[in-house]
């Protein structure tokens, strides 16, 4: 795994850490989120059944937007349609169920491989707001994935948990017992300690 600016897993069983931090690094491998993290801590506390893990994203994403991969025009004189030259083909099915959901089924045609064309009865209005629609949010879509690795990292029978994404601020707690307020206001502390002192807030 490429290296994390920092990458730092404790626990009060010490010979455990290592165990740990392996498990964690796996996961983070698994679901391609070597890129998204910078800084990550784990806390594991055997004795409290206790799992915390604090992470800080790199950069924000910005939504994908079908101008952000695709030219958008009228079509041919005389045709009612908005046509759609796609450039990058990794977003398609996206922008398929998106053109679906807010044209009609009916109305989606795709004449070729990386072309899609849309019936409707005013394609000067409509080019701009096609250019707009957002088929991908990767703020929603890494939240989740952030979720499935630090369950993956979490020991078995930690089902009780607590997370939150409060813009690049990730907290992920985990026990077997009743959720202590406690242990999230510590994940707080670490991730503060985490971001050199800087308040990382409390959004959950």
């Amino acid at each position: 795994m490429s290296t994390l600016d920092t990458f730092v897993v404790e626990s009060t069983i010490a010979e455990e850490a290592d165990h740990y931090k392996q498990i964690v690094s796996d996961a983070i491998t698994d679901l391609v989120l070597v890129r998204s993290i910078n800084k990550i801590k784990v806390v594991v506390t055997p004795e409290e059944t206790l799992f915390q893990m604090v992470i800080v994203l790199r950069g924000g994403l910005a939504p994908i937007k079908i101008s952000d991969f695709a030219q958008v025009g009228v079509g041919t004189f005389g045709e009612s349609e908005v046509v759609i030259d796609i450039e990058n083909e990794a977003y398609l099915p996206q922008l398929l169920e998106s053109l679906w959901a807010r044209c009609g089924r009916i109305n989606v045609h795709q004449p070729e491989r990386k072309t899609v064309s849309v019936s409707c009865e005013n394609p000067l209005e409509e080019v701009p707001l096609i250019e707009e629609m957002v088929v991908e949010d990767p703020q929603r879509t890494l939240q989740a994935r952030l979720v499935d690795m630090a369950i993956r990292a979490t020991p078995e029978g930690f089902r009780v948990r607590y997370h939150s994404l409060n813009g690049n601020h990730f907290i992920f707690v985990a026990t077997e017992d009743v959720m202590k307020k406690e242990w999230v206001e510590q994940a707080h502390k670490m991730l503060d300690e985490l971001l050199g002192g800087e308040p990382s807030g409390s959004s959950s």
